[in-house]
């Protein structure tokens, strides 16, 4: 048995979490338990399948509420219970904060894996900072060096300002999900669509934190300019977070009201998927974009933000890629083309259509159900 501590579970459902539920749900869980540190006393998402699942969640104290408190309880964790854990794997945005790796060599956890998720700084400056100067300590701490991208590996590992050839060689680990548990949401569509009122309506999905990386402002553009091109569109955003009422007061001056939704956090992220039409993918950078993959294995015609997120994540012809440079009145052409040249999407579990969506993700090694052999096979070698 391979015991494993996992940091990378915070109580927002989202990127990184769902990579981490993705593949633990299909994990051989008689070779590897997963524990997971989480920074926060709140539940984090998903914090009920976990301990289903046999997991334990240990909760500390965030560094950035006390970082007194903080370093006093993970010293005690550590003290307390390196010593059953052959490895530490630490999924973050940004390297502004290593102290899970420095505490995990320093209590002799042999396997330390670093997993970079994202490929620009989408915080404050001073955790830009941080994360410049970490870059160069990183190799320290770390054993095995992880990307969700080369995009996401070159901020991490190369440098100064994620250029330059790599410090230390990554394997990219590919952002696999769940295919046909995605799909199966297709049998929430009518339910989802009547909760909205929006039985009739062509629906626009967009999913994320509110956040000015999702860039969920320049959707709302979108939405300005489809009122008069397409009256029957309507745009459900999923996501919460720190832009919400800057969004929800741009909306009221837009005049969107009912056109525009705020959905929050759901559970159910596959359902919302098969109530919507159409995918928009906005964003001014990514490291990869778990939301995007979703949206295509849901049969979503996409489109997102060309040259900022990884062309990895073109797995089927349902997605096209546009520049933002264009601006929202162009991107709105693109979704008026889009709906009316791409085939309607499918309807049914059993449309012939999923089944050829899930070759196309197995064959580019995004489906779960393949892709987790990989990484079981490469957790067991950073455990050494």
């Amino acid at each position: 048995m391979y015991n494993i501590l996992v940091f990378g579970m915070t109580e927002n459902p989202g990127g990184v979490e769902s990579f981490l539920m993705n593949y633990y749900r299909r994990m051989d869980r008689s070779r590897f338990q997963l524990d997971f540190l989480c920074n926060s006393f709140a539940p984090v998402a998903f914090e009920d399948e976990i301990l289903a699942l046999g997991g334990h969640t240990f909760h500390f104290t965030s560094r950035r509420k006390n970082p007194v408190r903080f370093h006093r309880e993970l010293g005690a964790f550590f003290r307390e219970n390196a010593g059953k854990y052959q490895a530490i794997w630490v999924n973050v945005n940004s390297l502004a904060n290593i102290d899970y790796l420095k505490m995990a060599k320093q209590y002799g956890i042999p396997g330390r894996i670093i997993h970079s998720h994202n490929a620009q700084n989408m915080d404050t400056k001073l955790r830009g900072v941080l994360h410049e100067m970490n870059r160069g300590a990183v190799g320290r701490y770390a054993t095995d060096f992880w990307a969700c991208s080369e995009y996401a590996a070159k901020w991490f590992y190369a440098g100064p300002g994620g250029k330059g050839r790599l410090h230390h060689p990554a394997v990219v680990i590919h952002n696999a999900i769940d295919v046909e548990r995605i799909q199966a949401g297709i049998a929430c569509r009518e339910k989802y669509r009547k909760e909205l009122g929006w039985e009739d309506n062509y629906v626009l999905a967009c999913i994320g934190r509110l956040h000015f990386q999702k860039n969920q402002k320049f959707a709302l553009d979108v939405m300005r300019v489809l009122q008069g091109r397409m009256p029957d569109a309507r745009l459900l955003l999923i996501g919460q977070g720190e832009d919400e009422d800057m969004l929800r007061t741009i909306a009221r001056e837009y005049g969107l009201g009912k056109r525009v939704r705020f959905a929050g956090v759901v559970e159910d992220v596959a359902g919302w998927l098969g109530a919507a039409d159409f995918f928009l993918f906005p964003s001014v950078f990514e490291g990869l974009g778990i939301a995007g993959l979703e949206a295509q294995a849901a049969g979503l015609p996409t489109l997102a933000s060309a040259r900022v997120i990884p062309k990895d994540i073109a797995v089927t012809d349902l997605l096209r890629f546009y520049p933002l440079e264009k601006g929202p009145e162009k991107w709105a052409e693109m979704v008026v083309q889009m709906r009316r040249r791409m085939p309607a999407r499918p309807q049914s579990a059993e449309d012939p259509a999923f089944a050829g969506i899930v070759d196309a993700f197995t064959q580019k090694g995004y489906n779960s159900a393949v892709e987790i052999r990989r990484l079981e096979k490469l957790l067991e070698e950073a455990c050494r």
